[in-house]
């Protein structure tokens, strides 16, 4: 796809074949991305869901192991799904609205006394944090 970077970051014991051959398990053939480094080595790879549930483990197994084995420590692979612990897009979008209404449409003088208690409520800073 056009939005994918030029240029990737790839673990020297992945072969070029395995790349291709996995890219296309992944939702949008979005292959995992190096996205940030840490001076002692540790990496933050963003990747996407795996189509193919029968063969999630074996590609996930795969490509976690390659990052292992690239790590100067060797240390395991920490994984989180930011799916489940970060907020849609959609609530995202409704959070600056209840936002954006609260500091512009609504008289300050009118709601001052439950204003911070209405800004909590939007989940903005919630979500911003």
């Amino acid at each position: 796809p056009p939005s994918l970077p030029e240029y990737f970051v790839v673990p020297s014991s992945l072969a070029d074949q395995d790349l291709k051959l996995y890219s296309y398990s992944f939702i949008g053939r979005r292959m995992p991305s190096w996205s940030w480094n840490h001076p002692n080595g540790s990496a933050l790879v963003r990747m996407a869901n795996i189509k193919d549930v029968l063969q999630q483990r074996r590609i996930d197994q795969r490509i976690c192991n390659a990052i292992t084995r690239s790590h100067p420590l060797r240390s395991d692979v920490y994984k989180s799904d930011l799916d489940k612990c970060l907020p849609s897009i959609q609530e995202i979008q409704a959070a600056y609205v209840k936002l954006k209404q609260l500091c512009v449409n609504e008289p300050f003088e009118e709601t001052e006394e439950k204003w911070l208690s209405s800004l909590e409520n939007t989940r903005w800073l919630e979500y911003i944090r």
